[in-house]
């Protein structure tokens, strides 16, 4: 497990990063489901809004943390066929662009379960409405992903029309 330690004063706390846990942008990060190790790491991005992509709820400890840190939690994940195999459609891709292109949502993470496929999707949408080259959007997406890439996701990314993306009058810096 992957762990930091922070200097606070003369003693030393480790926090535990959750899962596939990455920086995206600015006051946007990426990661898998945390765990009880992971909150004090977490409450340090103090996150204003968390983009759930399972299709499942996160587990009880993550929704007491979500709540007890007053963090929006958008469930965009759910599937009518319940299939967390399922690939992400282009409506929750449009529906996740809304809340990480409106700056009163930062700072946000994005998570699925392991925050491999589903988050790796979305990030890889945003890079390429960033116009990131496709060889530098799949190398970000595979070192995620690692041994489970799906060409699914990848095919899903090339073919994305970014047209569809709603611009706000005022968008994050990094767009």
């Amino acid at each position: 497990m992957q762990h930091s330690s922070i200097s606070m004063g003369r003693a030393a706390y480790q926090h535990y990063i959750p899962p596939n846990f990455g920086y995206v942008e600015n006051d946007l990060y990426r990661c898998g489901q945390p765990n009880e190790l992971n909150f004090p790491f977490m409450e340090k991005l103090n996150l204003r809004c968390i983009v759930w992509l399972a299709p499942e709820e996160p587990n009880q400890n993550v929704m007491n943390f979500v709540d007890d840190q007053e963090i929006q939690l958008h469930h965009l994940g759910v599937l009518e066929s319940g299939n967390a195999s399922d690939p992400i459609t282009e409506d929750m891709i449009l529906e996740a662009f809304n809340l990480i292109l409106d700056k009163q949502n930062h700072p946000m993470a994005i998570m699925c379960n392991i925050g491999r496929h589903r988050t790796g999707t979305v990030v890889g949408c945003l890079r390429k409405l960033q116009r990131w080259n496709l060889a530098s959007i799949f190398e970000e997406y595979r070192r995620f992903a690692g041994p489970k890439v799906r060409l699914l996701n990848e095919q899903f990314i090339e073919l994305f029309d970014t047209d569809l993306v709603r611009i706000p009058v005022d968008p994050p810096e990094w767009l």
